[in-house]
């Protein structure tokens, strides 16, 4: 209390700046007879001890009222009577507060932050230089909670990227599991929008009034960079003056399991003592009302919910049904957002086709050719693009949770003047002047072409369900009625019509969306028309109709070959643009991206949910082609298992976490990406232009036909 006192009287009558009190500002002696060129050593420390063990803790309300400052009244529990699990010794992020008060306030590098330096004083007086050293460490440490700062790219050393690990026993959580780590995340939201909301001047760019950047998740459950568990050594030392630590001797300190969350904090230019207020006190402080706050009980629904989701899943790939929708599914969205739509009627199966998986009543789609119909406006879309988004988990509240599809799922269209490399096309085009279709490539593939080229790539890869919307894809690949069969006689397209059940007969399933003709009736196995926004079964009615009209299924009489045998080689492909220089990679939320010599457009790629997904691929296919450039260089070259070092990352990424992938040294990708599917990075590699992509056993490529 003396301190304080001390401060007061120094404060003239009329003072209304008291910056000195909340500063805290006092003096370590270190001058002495015996070391006169010692300087005397400043701390900071707001707080004031009073008798009996309370405090006060005085801080700025805000830079217009220096005249109010916050008063925050500390009283010892047990002279309350109250009795509470002590947690780790309170240090206020002591050595962090001290290394940014150390630096330039003009600084907009703040590099002490990124290598924070420690000293470890020496244990001898008689020799201290035997036994004193230095080193770094960016992680600090509050009450257990860890907080370690990284540069987020040479253009944003303004902005670091921050991991702040929470102890999981803290929040109740014993074990590491993605889909906690996603609600973990989503509950971080209402404190830093908080903390936002104070900050917030419309007249000033983030920059001068800093900001805490987060992900803020869709609807969709993925594996992020920005929440997981990791195990990690908690604080090992205790603090000194200034930056010294005093390191424990002699105590084991085991790992522990940590709740690991990104953000991104934008420092305001020239301002450190806002600087100072943002990282140490206000937020600690929301992350601590995190802490204390945390929804254990949304918890253990979101655990009951994942291990319903899992369920079903299991219970698809074992049966002869590739999708689920819950009866009360809420499918629409609200315009512009991934909400579910106010007011939307919620989803009802019909009644033949309804079935129970793990206690939960819903539609059960079969295994086939499943035709969803309808008149405008009715819901087909709709439908089939809840089914679409089942191949991930949702969250709790998105009103598509008990949406479940095969994840091995693709969303088939035509892609207008996307490239195609020696591609077996030929079960839908049969010829193109004297090209051989089942050695297709193009650097413009037509509607048809590229539906095609999709099409076979999707079974290529594994895909069990092909999801297809007429909307999306080229008519003259989807169809041709009797009148256009009779009138083109040699007509080289093979239309979809006449595959679509002998992919059935492969075990390729299809739910398509026809609203315009009926030749697909006569192909299905079920056929639904949306009614009021709800299904119906009209397969019967369907059936009797085409007999009446005289409709048949069309069927090619000669089997496909559906293999392929391109194979992908060493050169070309290389993060280095032309084999030299720095590596390229740049991502547009627009879905193009600049890799190495590529622009790549990844538009077609319906089944990439979000821009964090497409950044997360970039980074992915990076790692990739920068380590077949160091195999190259080291003269492994020649063909590539695509297949082989796609799952080699996807399995380090499993052990190590997906920031493994990450690097720095590109400015031009976002620092918060999600996990996409390994489909969706070899549907990437498949888009490429520059690479050299040959049939197998060939040794030069085949001539490239343009404008097909």
């Amino acid at each position: 209390m003396q301190r304080l006192l001390y401060m007061l009287d120094r404060l003239s009558d009329k003072a209304e700046d008291i910056q000195e009190v909340v500063d805290g500002t006092y003096v370590i002696p270190r001058r002495s007879k015996a070391n006169p060129t010692d300087k005397d050593e400043v701390e900071y420390d707001p707080t004031y001890w009073l008798d009996g063990g309370c405090f006060l803790q005085i801080t700025e309300t805000n830079e217009l009222r220096k005249d109010r400052p916050t008063v925050l009244l500390g009283i010892p529990a047990e002279r309350l009577g109250i009795e509470f699990h002590k947690r780790n010794e309170v240090d206020n992020l002591k050595r962090l507060k001290n290394i940014l008060l150390k630096m330039n306030p003009a600084t907009e590098k703040f590099d002490d932050l990124y290598t924070g330096p420690y000293t470890v004083p020496a244990l001898s007086e008689d020799n201290p230089s035997e036994f004193s050293r230095s080193g770094n460490s960016p992680i600090y440490w509050r009450e257990g909670v860890s907080y370690e700062f990284e540069v987020t790219n040479k253009l944003m050393r303004d902005r670091p990227t921050l991991t702040v690990g929470i102890p999981a026993e803290d929040l109740g959580i014993s074990a590491d599991d993605y889909v906690v780590a996603d609600y973990c995340l989503r509950q971080l939201k209402p404190y830093l929008d908080s903390l936002n909301d104070e900050l917030y001047n419309r007249s000033r760019p983030v920059e001068e009034n800093g900001w805490y950047f987060y992900c803020e998740p869709t609807g969709e459950v993925l594996i992020r960079n920005s929440a997981y568990f990791a195990e990690r050594l908690p604080r090992d030392y205790d603090y000194g003056s200034g930056l010294n630590i005093y390191p424990w001797v002699g105590r084991d300190v085991p790992p522990k399991l940590y709740l690991c969350l990104m953000i991104q904090v934008q420092l305001p230019y020239h301002k450190m003592k806002k600087t100072v207020r943002m990282l140490t006190q206000d937020l600690p402080k929301a992350l601590d009302a995190y802490i204390r706050n945390f929804d254990r009980s949304g918890l253990k629904k979101v655990a009951e919910l994942s291990k319903t989701q899992r369920g079903i899943r299991q219970w698809l790939s074992e049966s002869g049904y590739c999708a689920f929708i819950a009866n009360g599914s809420v499918l629409p969205r609200s315009k512009g957002t991934d909400l579910p739509m106010t007011g939307a009627v919620p989803f009802k199966s019909p009644e033949g086709d309804e079935i129970e998986i793990c206690g939960v009543r819903g539609m059960g789609i079969k295994r086939g050719v499943t035709v969803i119909t309808g008149g405008g406006y009715s819901g087909k879309s709709t439908l089939i693009d809840a089914i679409s988004a089942g191949i991930y988990d949702h969250s709790l509240g998105d009103g598509r949770e008990l949406c479940i599809t095969d994840r091995s799922a693709v969303t088939v269209s035509a892609e207008d003047g996307r490239c195609v490399r020696h591609v077996n096309i030929s079960p839908f085009i049969k010829r193109i002047g004297s090209v051989d279709t089942a050695d297709f490539s193009t650097d413009m593939a037509s509607g048809s072409t590229s539906q095609a080229a999709n099409i076979m790539e999707a079974i290529e890869g594994g895909s069990r369900l092909l999801l297809i919307d007429e909307d999306r894809s080229a008519t003259n690949f989807m169809i041709r009625d009797a009148v256009m069969r009779e009138l083109i006689e040699n007509e080289p397209i093979i239309p979809f019509t006449e595959r679509v059940r002998e992919l059935s007969s492969m075990g390729v399933s299809t739910v398509l969306v026809i609203g315009g003709s009926a030749e697909y009736l006569s192909a299905a196995d079920k056929i639904y028309m949306m009614n009021n926004y709800l299904p119906e079964d009209v397969t019967e009615d369907s059936v009797k109709i085409c007999r009446e009209k005289g409709l048949s299924l069309y069927e090619c009489p000669e089997k496909a070959d559906w293999s392929q045998s391109h194979v992908l080689m060493s050169r070309g492909f290389d993060s280095h643009p032309y084999g030299f220089g720095s590596e390229r990679l740049s991502v547009l939320d627009l879905g193009i991206m600049m890799i190495g010599a590529e622009d790549i457009d990844l538009r077609g790629l319906h089944d990439i949910v979000s821009p964090r997904q497409l950044h997360g691929l970039g980074f992915i296919l990076r790692t990739i082609m920068s380590e077949n450039s160091a195999e190259s260089i080291f003269g492994q070259g020649g063909e590539i298992d695509l297949d082989l070092k796609i799952a080699d990352v996807y399995g380090r990424i499993a052990e190590k976490g997906l920031d493994c992938v990450y690097s720095s040294t590109f400015t031009g990708v976002e620092r918060f990406f999600d996990l996409p599917r390994p489909e969706e990075v070899k549907a990437a590699v498949y888009r490429m232009r520059k690479t050299d992509v040959r049939q197998r056993g060939s040794v030069h490529s085949a001539r490239i036909i343009r404008n097909i």
